[in-house]
């Protein structure tokens, strides 16, 4: 099955905890890589200081199931720093997951929706009803 969904991941001094995930992994459940955003990108060179707190990966089958509980299951530096944003296919913007308690927990965004579907990875469609559409899950 073909489904696209982009994953940023977002941590403070992890970049020995990010660095297995940017190299291919046969023993993964999925299997793209997620690729450093540091910060030669905001400043326009080619000359990062070595700081990353940024991750990004697209992944274009639903075979990422495993993602989420395999970020929980990370020793982060600074666990009250990690934040995972998703946007599905079908969303209309990004979804935000937090450590909480050792869990990756969705926070609630202002003015969006989860429409709740038990086949998707993150639980359903995230909507901005403002939109006037109206989406209907399968």
């Amino acid at each position: 099955m073909s489904r696209f969904a982009e994953v940023i991941v977002l941590a403070r001094d992890a970049w020995p905890v990010m660095e297995p995930l940017m190299v291919p992994d046969p023993d993964r459940e999925w299997h793209q890589c997620f690729t450093a955003v540091d910060d030669s990108v905001f400043e326009g060179s080619c000359r990062g200081s070595g700081d990353c707190y940024m991750w990004v990966a697209q992944f274009s089958r639903f075979n990422w199931w495993g993602l989420l509980a395999y970020l929980e299951g990370l020793d982060w530096p600074d666990p009250y720093s990690v934040q995972v944003l998703i946007r599905d296919e079908e969303d209309d913007c990004l979804g935000l997951w937090v450590l909480l308690d050792g869990k990756l927990r969705e926070i609630p965004l202002m003015s969006t929706v989860r429409i709740p579907s038990d086949g998707l990875i993150t639980g359903g469609v995230l909507i901005r009803p403002e939109k006037g559409e109206n989406t209907v899950v399968d």
